[in-house]
């Protein structure tokens, strides 16, 4: 034991004498002559930013003129850390993760595959001037479809800006959509205004959904309440669910927030483009539509209870395409649409919304009401000014057990009881995508069904709930002459495991008023009864996050008197309709 610690005190003797003459070696330097081992230890590091600091003791502060610090984004790399391209969740400089220009200058890069598989059954009519199969006399045909749509979306960001804490203080995106779609139906001149062109379509369209600048003005506060402004193709939901205008269009909108952020604000124009008019998507390429849309809305935090949000809604739709001759990519017009007297129309149309969306304790709600009010230059049967005034309400409440959710849906639009008289009280929306009652899941909202035998127009088309008589929502001018819609359903969702769900709807729908369409099909007395809708789908993400979700759905529609008056028991196929949906949505 004394030898050891002999032995530790001689070392401990023989450091210390080290450390002493390698500091008087140092005092014995030459100013200003640095061996070249030092310089190499002390050159800056990329991106590094030189400091001034305080001497040590006994030095001379001539000697010294800064030493390397590594800045915050690169000072991790000195631990270790390393970064990737391909992991997104990690340390990734195309996820935002440090700059890539300058100091404060970032990229975000997102890559979405999303896949469709659409078998499915929708009345179809029997070509006017052709049909493959022998004696087809009638007017309802073979009713089954499928369609395969892939778009592949590139969303990317350049972002000016130095925290996550603060708004972005300048931000450029651009989001190119990329779209293969191919449709199979049983019946010529479905696909095509042009019987000829047989019933198989193939179709691509390259889009681009999203291209703006966003620009920081200023914060209002230090809790960074701000004001900003976005200009150029951007994306905007009028409401919590997509009730009256959901797209992608061209616009300015200057928006921020208040009172820590209590209070949010819009005030927006958008002008519409056009679409393609088989995928659904943007079409830069064309002349932009004389539709023009103001909206002024605000959001109020915890109002009037904690954990609610309500948002007031005013919005103006000025449509100016009353001279306007407009063919789809399918040959078929679009506006004026074949309805009625034909003729194009103008309209001054405003909305006054109140939604909100939270919860009363344990219980979810969420609800919208609209008020349509204005003038429609040349109403559908009577070529005359009308009035518009109508309305639209829905709720869905819901509460959690567990591993449940029970879910209940309301939905009421007014119809036109009168086509004739001077005031058009069917509600129609702007361009609607309601996320309610089963969404796409349900036939109804899903599916586009002709009105067969009552114009070139469509009774609800693809997405929506409005049996509007549009030509089509892409395409088409809103139409308040229309027979409304009233909706009742339960539904419930089982997270049967964290990356597996279940989600069931079963709805019963009415027309409000069914006079417009009996004028429209020259047919008495059609009864309000849509049918009976029941859907089901299951939601699997197998890494519990949305890199890769896969979905796969089934709905029935039971045709009800209304519907079966409409399109007869055979078009209903045996009064019933299907529709199955795979979609698969791989993220990067």
């Amino acid at each position: 034991m004394p030898a050891r610690l002999l032995l530790t005190g001689l070392l401990t003797a023989a450091v210390l004498a080290g450390a002493i003459a390698s500091g008087q070696a140092q005092e014995r330097r030459i100013p200003g002559k640095t061996p070249p081992a030092e310089i190499e230890d002390t050159k800056p590091l990329p991106g590094a930013i030189l400091r001034r600091v305080a001497p040590p003791k006994n030095r001379d502060p001539a000697k010294i003129d800064g030493i390397s610090v590594p800045d915050r984004w690169r000072l991790i790399e000195s631990l270790g850390v390393k970064e990737s391209v391909v992991d997104p969740y990690n340390r990734n400089p195309l996820k935002g993760d440090r700059p890539v220009f300058g100091d404060d200058w970032f990229v975000n890069l997102s890559v979405i595959s999303d896949t469709v598989y659409e078998p499915r059954s929708v009345p179809t009519p029997v070509g006017v001037q052709s049909t493959n199969r022998d004696n087809s006399v009638d007017l309802f045909g073979e009713v089954n479809q499928w369609i395969f749509n892939q778009n592949l979306i590139i969303s990317a960001s350049l972002i000016k800006g130095d925290t996550a804490f603060k708004p972005p203080d300048l931000e450029f995106r651009l989001v190119p959509v990329i779209n293969f779609n191919r449709a199979v139906v049983e019946e010529e001149r479905v696909l095509r205004a042009d019987p000829r062109q047989g019933t198989t379509r193939n179709d691509r369209h390259i889009s681009l959904q999203e291209a703006f600048i966003d620009y920081h003005i200023r914060n209002v506060s230090d809790r960074y309440d701000f004001d900003s402004i976005r200009v150029g193709i951007q994306p905007f939901n009028a409401d919590f669910r997509g009730f009256l205008f959901q797209d992608a269009q061209l616009g300015v909108r200057l928006f921020g927030d208040r009172d820590n952020n209590i209070f949010q604000y819009n005030l927006a124009w958008f002008r519409r483009l056009e679409k393609d008019t088989n995928s659904g998507l943007n079409h830069v390429g064309r002349k932009v539509r004389e539709d023009d849309i103001f909206i002024a809305n605000l959001y109020w935090q915890d109002f009037p209870v904690l954990g609610f949000q309500s948002q007031f809604a005013a919005i103006y739709n000025r449509n100016r395409e009353g001279n306007d001759f407009f063919f789809n990519d399918n040959t078929f017009i679009e506006r004026p649409s074949s309805f009625g007297s034909e003729r194009g129309r103008n309209y001054d149309i405003g909305y006054l919304g109140f939604s909100g969306d939270g919860h009363f304790g344990r219980l979810n709600l969420t609800h919208s009401f609209y008020y349509a009010f204005g003038s429609d230059r040349d109403s559908a049967f009577t070529d005359r000014k009308a009035d518009v005034s109508a309305f639209f309400f829905a709720v869905e409440p819901s509460i959690d057990f567990d591993w449940v959710r029970l879910r209940g849906s309301l939905v009421y639009a007014s119809g036109d009881s009168d086509p004739f008289d001077d005031t058009e009280t069917g509600f129609d929306a702007i361009f609607e995508n309601p996320q309610i009652a089963g969404s796409d899941t349900n036939y109804w909202i899903r599916q586009t069904v002709p009105l067969i035998g009552g114009g070139g127009v469509v009774l609800s088309t693809r997405n929506a709930l409005l049996p509007s008589l549009r030509s089509s929502k892409e395409h088409g001018q809103s139409n308040f002459n229309n027979p409304g819609f009233r909706l009742i359903g339960a539904g419930a969702d089982f997270d049967i495991l964290p990356e597996l769900r279940l989600s069931t709807n079963l709805n019963y729908m009415q027309f409000d008023d069914t006079s417009t369409l009996e004028v429209a099909r020259n047919q008495q007395d059609i009864d309000r009864e849509i049918g009976w809708d029941l859907s089901a789908a299951l939601i699997y993400r197998p890494f519990f996050s949305q890199n890769v979700v896969f979905r796969l759905s089934g709905a029935v529609l039971f045709a009800g008197d209304g519907f079966r008056e409409l399109y007869g028991a055979d078009a209903a196929n045996e009064d019933a309709f299907y529709s199955v949906l795979a979609n698969l949505i791989l993220t990067y």
